[in-house]
């Protein structure tokens, strides 16, 4: 997994004009089964990909952590809002609230979350290559393929499934 991950931002960067390209494409023009081909691809691809053998996600990129969030993490950890935020929290450049540093704090040393039964709405949905209207992000989806190798494999399956 780690020479993987070793060579994923180059493999991505070698297709970031490519991926661009392929979205702008599905964006003026999205298939009309795209949601339900994602949602197949998604499925397959996770059930080869252990999140556990590879964290990189959790290592490398924090998520951004709603209203929503920030109460229930809060509460597990009988904390008021404030304290959370005060203790494992900052606000970024776009005025979100996001950890303070990467890794994530609640990444254990053998990849399994702390936080994981309560963890962010952001961590829950990554890479968010199942979600309704994708065409939508593909921006989001540009970065993830470099950080996430079932994001990249999931871009590449989308590619040749859409070249049919």
């Amino acid at each position: 997994m780690q020479n993987i991950l070793n060579n994923l931002p180059k493999l991505a960067a070698e297709k970031h004009k490519e991926n661009k390209t392929f979205f702008t494409k599905l964006k003026k023009k999205p298939p009309k089964q795209l949601d339900y081909v994602m949602q197949e691809l998604h499925e397959e691809e996770f059930q080869r990909t252990d999140c556990l053998q590879c964290a990189n996600c959790c290592k490398t990129t924090g998520p951004l952590f709603t209203d929503k969030d920030i109460a229930r993490i809060s509460k597990h950890f009988r904390l008021k809002p404030q304290q959370f935020v005060e203790q494992f929290l900052r606000v970024d450049e776009d005025n979100d609230y996001v950890l303070q540093s990467v890794p994530c704090t609640f990444l254990g040393e053998d990849n399994y979350c702390s936080i994981y039964e309560v963890r962010p709405k952001a961590c829950r949905e990554f890479p968010h290559t199942d979600r309704k209207k994708f065409q939508q992000i593909s921006n989001l989806t540009l970065k993830n393929v470099a950080i996430c190798p079932a994001a990249y494999n999931i871009v590449k399956a989308l590619k040749k499934r859409m070249s049919k």
